[in-house]
């Protein structure tokens, strides 16, 4: 399991890669900073959804250090 996956590794603030909605096909990511967090489970097998301090929303596919 990715640190992507898991609820408890992802906070506010934290820089992150998502992929949007639209964007799953073509595994585009798109860099920013966590505003929510969307998804209630504690692990997701797609990523953990949320909303980017620009309004997108997106699912985690790598936590940035």
């Amino acid at each position: 399991m990715s640190a992507g996956q898991i609820r408890s590794n992802i906070q506010k603030g934290v820089k992150v890669q998502i992929v949007l909605k639209e964007d799953q096909r073509s595994g585009k990511l798109t860099l920013g900073v966590v505003k929510d967090i969307l998804t209630n489970s504690a692990n997701h097998p797609h990523g953990i959804k949320v909303r980017l301090e620009s309004g997108e929303v997106g699912r985690v596919k790598e936590i940035i250090l």
